[in-house]
């Protein structure tokens, strides 16, 4: 009975792995099936895709959107545009045709990096403009363009499979700055750490643009295409100042100068007001018509024909009469100290004559009285024992000098200025008005730092008097005196002002250093004094 007993729940146990076996390999089955039909469906996904992205490139990119297709979609996109500024409201309207705007060239940044760095240029230029209009987040928007940037960049050399790295003084002066800035994190004086995060963006990852503008100037075309774009953004700028001198501000330049006291008190002196074209101040504007109109005049010096001379000269003298509206005192010392630097690397008889000549014509002018409100201003500049403004930098100077004596690496960055009286009110320095770059840099960052940067500003400068004296190719050779010149007078610049962390001039200032460092590579004659 036991056995029979055993025997049928043997049975019943075998019966039962036999089903859930057949059970199992059913599934099995099925589960092949399916995965065989996911797998022919995507093999047919696939090739289907393939020959829609080939039909796309044929009619988006090789036709050129001349097409039924390419009509088609610009329609859609110009519907859905008009429709939704019709109904939203002026400023989500605005933002929508912007970001319109924006894509395409967000897209070919992407592809081709000199497209990026004009961008970044444009944008440089306008940003004080377009903040006069809206409170959009366009810092935020830069920051990603350099991030695509350097994205586009690195994949760019991943391809090419060459990560060759540029060798020279300034990339290693520019590793050692924006290494020193990173560190300064773990300052254990810094009041801050979010101070650190707002201020290292201007001092610092701003000077990876360097290295984007190096590997975007593939030649020596691309490179004299940067040099008319800088100068033609200026040109620009200069007639917007004249524009705001012979016929007034814009309403929306009046709402903005009257919204801040303290703006309106730096823009209205002497009962006049001071151009500042696309910029947020007067000195802005007038330090970049400095330093670009003199670019401009040692540029028409160069063998171009009569009529690249001629606009060339006409441009830069336009940009001194803009300077002299903005009004500010630092670019109308920076032209004369610029030219007397000029005749000392360019020592030619009739150099020597133009520039005995104009300083006679100069001397007379800032003796010469006057009841002009703006020859006034520029009198002034050469008479700083007179003013005010200068007494106090040099007592603010005094009474800091202990400080940075005894702080080698500085307060933490974001100490002072705009980011210490928000995010460190509490603290001595927020209300500490340094009015200089190189004091700002020393109470920030210490005399190490101090001397870090100044380590930087010479290698820019001793590089472009390096090739000046050593390239072959004529016209080069006037581009790098150039170059030379307007280093040496930003490096003056930052003495009494804040001017090579400010926008336009901080982009502009990178791209000049990837030009000293690239415009040697492209010597006509092949020859570089190893």
């Amino acid at each position: 009975m036991v056995d029979l007993w055993v025997s049928h729940v043997g049975n019943i146990c075998e019966n039962s792995i036999l089903l859930m076996s057949a059970f199992i390999q059913h599934i099995q089955d099925i589960g092949m099936s399916i995965l065989d039909r996911f797998r022919q469906i995507w093999i047919w996904t696939r090739i289907l895709l393939l020959a829609y992205f080939k039909y796309l490139r044929i009619q988006l990119l090789q036709q050129k959107m001349n097409n039924p297709l390419g009509i088609g979609i610009l329609l859609i996109i110009a519907l859905i545009v008009s429709g939704s500024m019709a109904l939203l409201g002026l400023k989500l309207s605005a933002a929508l045709l912007g970001l319109t705007l924006a894509i395409p060239f967000v897209i070919l940044s992407s592809l081709y990096l000199r497209i990026g760095v004009l961008l970044t240029l444009c944008i440089a230029y306008f940003f004080g403009l377009i903040m006069k209009y809206t409170s959009a987040p366009i810092g935020t928007a830069v920051d990603a363009l350099f991030f695509l940037l350097g994205l586009s960049m690195m994949v760019a050399y991943a391809k090419k499979r060459d990560w060759t790295f540029p060798r020279n003084g300034i990339s290693i002066w520019v590793i050692i700055w924006v290494s020193y800035n990173f560190l300064m994190v773990l300052n254990p004086i810094a009041p801050s750490k979010m101070a650190w995060v707002f201020t290292v963006r201007s001092l610092a990852v701003l000077h990876i643009f360097y290295f984007i503008v190096h590997y975007a100037l593939e030649n020596r075309k691309q490179v004299f295409w940067m040099l008319k774009c800088l100068i033609g953004l200026a040109f620009l700028a200069a007639l917007y100042g004249i524009k705001q001198e012979f016929i007034g501000y814009s309403a929306q330049e009046w709402a903005w100068l009257y919204e801040n006291p303290k703006r309106y008190q730096l823009i209205v002196q002497w009962n006049r007001f001071r151009a500042f074209s696309f910029f947020s101040d007067p000195t802005t504007f007038g330090t970049l018509m400095a330093y670009m109109g003199t670019f401009s005049l040692i540029l028409a010096t160069a063998p171009f024909v009569w009529w690249k001379r001629a606009a060339l000269i006409g441009m830069g003298l336009m940009m001194f009469l803009s300077m002299a509206y903005a009004g500010s005192r630092t670019p109308f010392l920076l032209v004369p100290i610029a030219g007397v630097f000029y005749v000392m690397i360019n020592p030619k008889k009739e150099v020597l004559i133009i520039a005995s000549l104009m300083a006679l014509l100069g001397t007379a002018f800032v003796m010469k009285s006057t009841s002009n409100a703006i020859i006034y201003r520029i009198q002034s500049a050469f008479n700083p024992a007179k003013d005010a403004s200068v007494q106090v930098r040099m007592e603010n100077q005094k009474l800091i000098q202990p400080f940075i004596q005894t702080h080698p690496f500085g307060a933490g960055l974001g100490s002072t200025g705009i980011w210490g009286e928000r995010f460190s009110p509490d603290s001595w320095l927020a209300g500490f008005a340094h009015d200089s770059g190189f004091v700002r840099i020393a109470v920030e960052m210490g005399w190490l730092g101090l001397l870090l940067y100044m380590g930087l500003l010479f290698a820019a400068l001793r590089m472009a008097l390096f090739y000046y004296l050593r390239v072959r190719d004529p016209i080069i050779r006037v581009v790098y005196q150039a170059l030379t010149v307007v280093v040496f007078m930003l490096a003056l610049a930052c003495y009494p002002q804040e001017i090579t962390t400010l926008l336009p001039t901080s982009i502009i200032f990178y791209i000049f250093l990837a030009i000293i460092a690239r415009l040697k590579d492209f010597d006509e004659e092949g020859y570089l004094d190893q």
